[in-house]
């Protein structure tokens, strides 16, 4: 039984989470802004924790991944995050489309523009021309290519699923992720949104924030700190491996790095000292994995890394 925190040895997972979405890997990234949003919020649920939690660790007695830990502390800090601002799952896909490249202030005036032309459906998207289409997006930025990326998405959905997202969300995760990175416009960022944040499928989606904050606490290896698609694989992989494959837990934990990504681990000056990962830097508690340690480690002042 659950006994309302996360932050004890063997942890739990919280319950069915909003849907949340991430934004792309770009210096204009802005996921915190949703939280500003006037949307409803999808599913909201009063907290992280059921009453019935899943354990997260499979044995009390087996050692922890390291990325247990920082789960555990992240969530005894914070709390539940409570993402997502969206209204169906296909309003989720079209957002996860339209953040390539542009704030989520943005997007919001696009999917505005969708709801108030009754647009926010697979069909109504199929139907319309890509001109009018096109003059909707246009304040999400790059709209010619989002007109072109979410008008080949649908066609694709009618093609393949008869235009059925319960249909195209019952394909294995596997399949279903090599599909959506076969369409022109979709990445493995958009594809991995798509299936967690609408799709309730267990993939773990990788951002700018989890990469700097695995870089600075030594958890990648070299090849994983640039922006390829390799690196993406080999990040999104160390999440999957170490934790249970779980939607629930894969929202709520990156919902949580981009809260500490936003306060603490900034791209400058960032505020390691009072982070909830201080314990965790290289030069602390796991000096084994110390690939990228801080020069200094002083409350006074930001921390400067190589």
């Amino acid at each position: 039984m659950l006994r309302g925190k996360i932050g004890r040895a063997t942890g739990y997972l919280p319950p069915q989470q909003l849907p949340f979405l991430d934004l792309p890997f770009c210096d204009r990234y802005r996921a915190f802004e949703m939280l500003k949003s006037s949307v409803p919020l999808k599913n909201a649920t009063s907290s992280a924790l059921s009453a019935t939690g899943t354990p997260l660790a499979a044995s009390a007695s087996a050692p922890k991944p390291v990325l247990y830990s920082y789960f555990d502390s992240l969530f005894a800090a914070y709390g539940p995050q409570h993402w997502w601002p969206g209204r169906t799952r296909f309003e989720i896909i079209v957002g996860a489309i339209l953040t390539q490249n542009t704030s989520w202030k943005n997007v919001e005036r696009a999917i505005a523009n969708l709801r108030s032309a009754k647009l926010l459906s697979p069909a109504a998207i199929a139907k319309i021309s890509p001109a009018r289409l096109a003059a909707h997006l246009r304040p999400s930025g790059y709209f010619r290519q989002k007109t072109q990326t979410l008008k080949t998405f649908v066609s694709f959905l009618f093609e393949k699923y008869e235009g059925s997202l319960n249909s195209l969300f019952t394909t294995p995760t596997n399949v279903l992720r090599e599909q959506l990175l076969a369409l022109r416009g979709i990445g493995p960022e958009t594809a991995d949104s798509i299936l967690l944040y609408a799709g309730d499928h267990p993939v773990f989606v990788v951002d700018a924030y989890s990469r700097r904050l695995l870089g600075r606490h030594g958890l990648l290896r070299p090849g994983a700190q640039g922006g390829s698609r390799r690196a993406y694989e080999q990040i999104r992989s160390l999440f999957e491996s170490q934790l249970p494959r779980d939607p629930r837990l894969f929202n709520e934990f990156h919902a949580l790095i981009v809260r500490t990504g936003k306060g603490h681990c900034r791209k400058t000056a960032p505020l390691c000292c009072s982070c909830p990962l201080s314990s965790f830097l290289p030069a602390s508690s796991h000096p084994a994995i110390a690939i990228h340690e801080p020069r200094s480690v002083r409350c006074d002042r930001p921390v400067t890394f190589l």
